[in-house]
């Protein structure tokens, strides 16, 4: 049975967050691994993507893009092929039937919908993402197709957390750079370490620059093996790869 993780934020909407539950992957990527990079076998990674897709809206067209730890937002206004994904790492679309679709596994994914103007948004904040602007960019996306971001509402779905984001003070200097007040992301941990809230700092940012309303999940997807894929979890247990869930949303026709 596949878990979709909703939002209140944006209940209006299709959209959902998926873990690694249900699918047809097995081994170390058991359930419903979404990622064409991994190495899974590609006919089971097709099967969980239509799996998810008509757990969502059946009839509706997947789209992802090859993502990149980029700030790239690509406007969608059809399909897009498997093999001509466009290297980005956020979309936008004002176009009924199309489903957005980000791959995720442990970074951040965003979803945004203004429904008064029919515009939705997803995004993949990695930290290098996130830092470079690819939230903000996503925004003036939207705006471009008509949003206004005091309507806009973004949801947080599930990535690492706090806890389990282990990071060097060399690190967290680079968003000290940023902004003296990211120090506040940052929280003590063992020598020359700290512990890095990459979703608040991903919220933090949204907020500042006027978004109206912001949801956070709050699900750590490293502490929690059964119900997610964890790049960082697979990497501590010398696993030679890992899974990737997905978070979704579209306009209905």
């Amino acid at each position: 049975m596949i878990e979709l993780l909703r939002s209140d934020a944006l209940r209006d909407l299709p959209h959902g967050f998926a873990g690694r539950r249900g699918g047809v992957s097995g081994g170390i990527h058991a359930g419903l691994n979404v990622g064409l990079g991994s190495e899974d076998d590609r006919e089971a990674v097709l099967r969980n993507r239509d799996l998810v897709r008509d757990a969502l809206l059946p009839g509706a067209t997947l789209v992802t893009v090859r993502q990149v730890h980029s700030p790239d937002v690509v406007t969608v206004t059809e399909s897009i092929a498997e093999d001509e994904r466009p290297a980005a790492d956020a979309m936008v679309t004002d176009r009924p039937g199309l489903i957005l679709g980000i791959l995720t596994a442990d970074c951040v994914p965003v979803l945004f919908a203004d429904p008064q103007a029919g515009v939705v948004g997803a995004a993949h904040a990695g930290w290098k993402g996130a830092l470079a602007g690819v939230t903000d960019n996503t925004l003036a996306a939207m705006e471009a197709l008509g949003a206004s971001r005091d309507r806009i509402v973004c949801a947080i779905g599930p990535c690492i957390g706090r806890a389990s984001y282990e990071v060097g003070t060399d690190f967290a200097s680079r968003f000290a750079a940023e902004d003296e007040e990211n120090a506040r992301f940052f929280s003590e941990g063992r020598e020359g370490h700290c512990q890095f809230d990459i979703a608040g700092y991903v919220a933090a940012r949204l907020a500042k620059v006027g978004v109206g309303r912001i949801e956070m999940l709050d699900e750590d997807t490293y502490s929690q093996p059964d119900r997610f894929y964890s790049y960082r979890r697979s990497c501590h247990r010398g696993e030679p790869d890992y899974g990737r869930q997905i978070s979704l949303i579209a306009l209905s026709g």
